[in-house]
């Protein structure tokens, strides 16, 4: 039976009535992980995903034979210190996104190094920050849904400040700067280092150890993946078969979707079982203590 560890799930959240008890939708995004044959989930919350990280802990603390908890920081914020007692909470590993200065600014390498110490896997956001409209395969000139969601993003952001948020503070190559300092540090980027970065996120997982990358970003990364060869049979693609992990960062109504796709490229790309396995569960479940990691015999 084939097992999934889906390493990017987000804390379900109605962002258009965030007071909104999150509970019941964790309640169905547990029945959508099963149905599409999740074995073990990073449920990503805090910040401004999901709710407070008491709250959060609380309802994950129900569904721990799925879950581990992964909690959403602001470095600005959350120092080694704080990092602890995220650890004494329950958290078992770190996401980071958009933040205030690049990832390798020295101030936050604190919370890195006590994530090290405690064998917390990092998250980190990769590339431009995605969500809302895809302008490469819609518009609300052309779409009627495309409108809908336009106005609903519109009215969302007149009650929101804007952002400050840049891609150039989220890059592979802050990657490197990191697990050159901290060479035991378990780092994720996201989204194959995401459009514009593959370059970049091929090199770090070529050259360093301890840095993955997650396959999650929706299906137009998934086409980069198969014709830009950055996955191939054999470990023939850019990157080493060991070096992905699979992810979803999608609605949970999407999840079984998200997943169906991934086995057709897998058939497309004429995976090996062993291949497969590795990319579904074991890479993921060895970052996380699941599985204990293997080496080759001299």
């Amino acid at each position: 039976m084939k097992k999934i560890f889906d390493i990017h799930v987000h804390f379900p959240r109605n962002f258009e009535h965030p007071e909104e008890d999150p509970a019941p939708m964790v309640d169905r995004l547990v029945e959508r992980l099963n149905s599409a044959g999740v074995t073990k989930a990073c449920l990503l919350t805090g910040g401004r995903f999901g709710p407070p990280y008491e709250r959060g802990m609380e309802i994950a603390q129900k569904y721990l034979d799925i879950f581990i908890p992964v909690a959403v920081i602001d470095p600005e914020e959350v120092d080694g210190e704080g990092v602890h007692r995220l650890y004494e909470m329950g958290f078992r590993g770190l996401k980071l996104i958009g933040v205030q200065r690049p990832y390798d600014e020295p101030d936050y390498f604190p919370a890195y190094a006590k994530a090290q110490e405690l064998n917390m896997p990092v998250l980190f956001h990769m590339g431009v920050i995605g969500g809302g409209l895809d302008y490469s395969i819609t518009h609300p000139r052309r779409d009627a849904a495309a409108a809908q969601a336009y106005q609903r993003m519109t009215a969302m952001q007149d009650r929101m400040p804007p952002r400050n948020v840049s891609a150039m503070r989220m890059s592979p190559l802050h990657l490197d700067s990191i697990a050159n300092r901290l060479p035991k540090l378990k780092i994720i980027g996201a989204h194959l280092g995401n459009q514009g970065n593959y370059d970049y996120a091929t090199s770090a997982a070529r050259w360093r150890h301890n840095v993955y990358f997650d396959m999650s970003g929706g299906e137009t990364i998934e086409r980069h993946m198969v014709e830009r060869r950055l996955l191939a049979a054999n470990s023939q693609g850019e990157f080493g078969v060991e070096k992905l992990i699979f992810g979803s960062d999608c609605g949970m109504d999407e999840i079984k979707d998200h997943i169906d796709r991934f086995d057709i490229i897998y058939d497309q790309l004429g995976l090996t079982d062993d291949e497969r396995e590795r990319l579904w569960w074991r890479n993921g479940a060895e970052l996380y203590g699941l599985e204990t990691p293997s080496f080759a015999a001299e």
